[in-house]
């Protein structure tokens, strides 16, 4: 009997033991060097989990912005560039990360765009030059954008992990090491190096006649 007792024992110790261990939501709060929260901020934190297909992401163009600003995806994600104005927009990027051009559009193109590979990819619009946004592509199975209060929820399970930060005020906008997070129970708060002051993206310029009239040629000239 005392055998049967410690063998059961013993299984129920091994079924808890590879029980694994389930993600709960971790608010993180990004602030700069002056100690304001900062919106637009990256966070992706480097572990071992199980990677899950990706849905399809949307980078939308609205009121000539893209919107959000700043998305991160996990790399392999397809992303869908929506045009929500009623003007056209070609939205394009040269960074090596991924190359790629729309050719002027109104509505949604008919299939996404594929991201294969890490790293970032700055986008812009070859109508409407002020309008820029961002796309930070990771191999990390944990990430997140910071909103407008610096908060950024990640769903990964307590413990100590390595950390970046990207933001486009960094230097050359490179992604900076944030060192080892130590995720648990308490919030976390993360300072990045600089002062951001800047908006995430340019505001539109004032119209003008002849700016109103360009932007109807290359509009109407288009089939």
């Amino acid at each position: 009997m005392f055998k049967g007792v410690l063998r059961s024992s013993c299984f129920l110790l091994l079924c808890i033991l590879v029980v694994p261990l389930r993600a709960e939501p971790v608010s993180v709060r990004v602030i700069d060097a002056q100690g304001r929260p900062v919106a637009g901020v990256v966070l992706s934190v480097a572990g071992q989990a199980q990677r899950k297909p990706a849905p399809v992401a949307i980078m939308d163009q609205l009121d000539k912005q893209f919107v959000p600003a700043v998305l991160a995806v996990a790399t392999g994600t397809a992303v869908s560039f929506p045009n929500s104005d009623d003007i056209r927009h070609q939205v394009y990027s040269f960074s090596p990360a991924k190359r790629f051009e729309l050719r002027l559009y109104e509505g949604t193109p008919s299939a996404p765009v594929g991201f294969d590979h890490p790293g970032l990819v700055v986008l812009g619009c070859n109508i409407h030059d002020w309008m820029l946004g961002y796309i930070y592509v990771t191999d990390d199975p944990w990430f997140g954008v910071s909103d407008a209060q610096g908060l950024i929820n990640l769903d990964a399970p307590a413990g100590q992990y390595p950390a970046t930060l990207w933001h486009p005020a960094l230097v050359d906008m490179q992604p900076m090491d944030a060192g080892t997070l130590l995720l648990g129970e308490d919030p976390v708060e993360l300072k990045l190096p600089v002062a951001v002051t800047a908006a995430l993206q340019p505001s539109p310029p004032a119209a003008t006649p002849f700016a109103d009239a360009f932007r109807k040629a290359t509009r109407d000239a288009q089939p």
